[in-house]
């Protein structure tokens, strides 16, 4: 017997936040994290829900497979995408993980998530379920269909290809709002030995346009390299063109419009003197979340 539409529809949304959370990490889209909850509601509300014993791990079951499938899907999009990808921004941090700013910023950041983009689908799912949102191995041999030995050695194997080269630095919200004030300072003079100056010599700058709007096509690597695209973008600029601070997946970041119309949102890797890495999301599919509702 099913339980009762309001119980129902109750017991989903107590689950949504979470559930949402390990779909974003999954698929680095928010839009597609949408899709794999709304496929989740569809099953949960056509189930025998009166029988689960697990609400939550029914439900986290469900969308962590569903995530795979999405995932083995999206690889061959990716494949044909025009440049670098990125994962798609959020604006801010509420919808998608009850966590607090400081832990949302180790595990949302758009350099992080796109280190997750390295693992395989079963990899990246045991690895978000451990280390994200502290299932056991046997929980998550359950969701996978897999023993919890292996399920142990996908956590492991996982952690080893994102820790070797995740940030090994944080940097408080004044240290960051500082490193970005002054980046924006040399880049909006055009002073090139600056700009060189606040990059790390083996930083790298990536830049997703989607083929849909004016972007890097491949990865930049160098302090200079990446300073003369700014010494050329200066030289290239109009007077409409605009720089403000935003949060982006729960970190201080910001977003360039030209004549108010929004292109681009940037964040930063920085030890505080440094920069290591830039990320700046340009394809408008990507940066609903930053647009005023019409």
């Amino acid at each position: 017997m099913s339980a009762s539409p309001t119980i129902t529809a109750n017991a989903f949304a107590a689950e949504r936040s979470r559930l949402l959370g390990i779909a974003y990490r999954m698929l680095g889209s928010r839009a597609d994290a949408e899709d794999v909850l709304q496929d989740a509601w569809l099953r949960w509300n056509e189930s025998e829900n009166a029988e689960v014993r697990s609400t939550q791990a029914w439900l986290t079951t469900i969308v962590t497979r569903l995530s795979i499938d999405r995932l083995r899907s999206a690889k061959a999009r990716r494949e044909v995408y025009v440049g670098p990808w990125l994962p798609e921004p959020l604006a801010d941090i509420d919808p998608v993980t009850p966590e607090s700013k400081a832990e949302l910023a180790s595990e949302l950041s758009l350099a992080f998530l796109s280190l997750l983009e390295r693992l395989g689908p079963d990899e990246r799912a045991a690895f978000v379920l451990h280390d994200a949102f502290d299932c056991d191995y046997d929980d998550i041999a359950e969701v996978l269909g897999k023993s919890p030995a292996a399920c142990r050695q996908l956590v492991h194997r996982a952690r080893e290809r994102v820790t070797a080269d995740r940030r090994r630095f944080q940097v408080d919200e004044q240290t960051r709002r500082r490193m970005i004030e002054r980046f924006l300072e040399a880049a909006n003079a055009g002073d090139l030995p600056a700009m060189k100056a606040l990059f790390a010599t083996d930083a790298h700058l990536i830049s997703d346009g989607g083929g849909k709007q004016v972007a890097v096509h491949r990865i930049l690597h160098g302090a200079e390299r990446i300073a003369w695209l700014f010494k050329v973008i200066f030289r290239r600029r109009t007077r409409d063109m605009e720089r403000r601070l935003v949060r982006i997946n729960g970190e201080l970041g910001f977003a360039t419009s030209f004549g108010g119309k929004l292109h681009s949102v940037t964040t930063l890797d920085t030890d505080g003197e440094r920069i290591y890495a830039y990320y700046t999301v340009a394809n408008p599919d990507k940066l609903r979340d930053f647009l005023p509702v019409a």
